[in-house]
């Protein structure tokens, strides 16, 4: 017996479920999707590169570079000791 596989196969969980023709009538019965969103509280949440930030204050504790941590020359940032990848030059493994 041949078997034409280009033909739909439907098993019991497949017969259970609706047809497309409902489920596009259905999706038309329902809201058009859009979220009810004011643009302009939206927009004021954003932040904008080189956006005027003087009002705002920062509550960061810095603390002091450790014994165990050294200022890389090249990026000029502080990294601990095992970063360190010439120690002639004081140049961390980034930077290398």
């Amino acid at each position: 017996m041949a078997t034409d596989y280009d033909a739909p196969r439907k098993n019991e969980d497949e017969q259970s479920e609706e047809s497309i023709e409902e489920l596009k009538a259905r999706r038309h019965d329902k809201n058009s999707g859009k979220v009810d969103e004011d643009e302009t509280e939206a927009a004021e949440s954003f932040e904008l590169p080189g956006a005027d930030l003087s009002h705002e204050e920062l509550a960061v504790e810095v603390k002091p570079k450790q014994e165990d941590e050294f200022t890389c020359m090249s990026c000029f940032l502080v990294h601990h000791h095992s970063q360190l990848a010439d120690a002639d030059r004081m140049i961390c493994r980034d930077c290398v």
